[in-house]
């Protein structure tokens, strides 16, 4: 019986999991203009991302500002990287959760170095709960856009808090817009509300154009 709820878990995880839009082996990398909107300042730079998805950042002198540009352009990176569900995750063991009113599953992971945990809604991963060092983080995806290789979160909320006070450090509500470049789905515009713990408001907004393939 064990088994059985073991093996329905990661099926209903690695079905979701599989269903996340990626690039694809032949991923020709892409250039972009960046227009960073943050408070009452603009910035103009030059994106590179390159075939084997390393990220250049141009045309910015602040050091600080350009570190986190290339952060930000890194974490894109890294939700559109495909693995396998093996590389990922074969060392995991999956468990069934409970089930919310909405009717998302909750998905228990064991053999995970960051304690994540997971929500499935369908064949979509809704939820991701993580910890890193001393900071724990949940995003909860709120719409997609449905590809023909799987869906795009375009409306989700980051809360992340102290791991062990659970004291909330900040809370981001991210909406993001995807054109289609030849075959491939590139982020074009990206609107970041961020809530910090003192309650204080930041918008930021990446505006992507002249977006070319290599």
């Amino acid at each position: 019986m064990t088994n059985s709820i073991t093996d329905k878990a990661r099926e209903v995880f690695q079905v979701a999991y599989e269903n996340r839009y990626t690039w694809d082996e032949n991923f020709p990398g892409y250039t972009a203009d960046l227009e960073l909107q943050q408070a009452e300042e603009t910035y103009h730079a030059q994106i590179t991302v390159q075939p084997d998805l390393k990220v250049e950042v141009t045309g910015i002198v602040d050091p600080t500002l350009k570190d986190a540009i290339n952060r930000h352009l890194w974490d894109i990176v890294t939700h559109r990287k495909r693995s396998t569900f093996t590389q990922s995750h074969s060392k995991n063991t999956f468990t069934l959760g409970k089930e919310d009113a909405k009717g998302a599953v909750e998905i228990l992971v064991s053999g995970d170095a960051m304690g994540s945990h997971y929500k499935v809604t369908g064949d979509i991963i809704t939820t991701v709960s993580r910890q890193m060092g001393g900071l724990a983080f949940t995003i909860d995806t709120q719409s997609t856009l449905q590809t023909e290789q799987g869906y795009l979160p375009t409306q989700y909320q980051a809360i992340f808090r102290d791991t062990e006070s659970q004291t909330l450090k900040a809370t981001r509500h991210h909406l993001d817009t995807y054109e289609k470049i030849g075959s491939y789905y590139l982020p074009s515009r990206q609107a970041i509300t961020t809530v910090d713990e003192k309650g204080q408001t930041t918008e930021t907004i990446y505006q992507f154009t002249n977006i070319k393939l290599f």
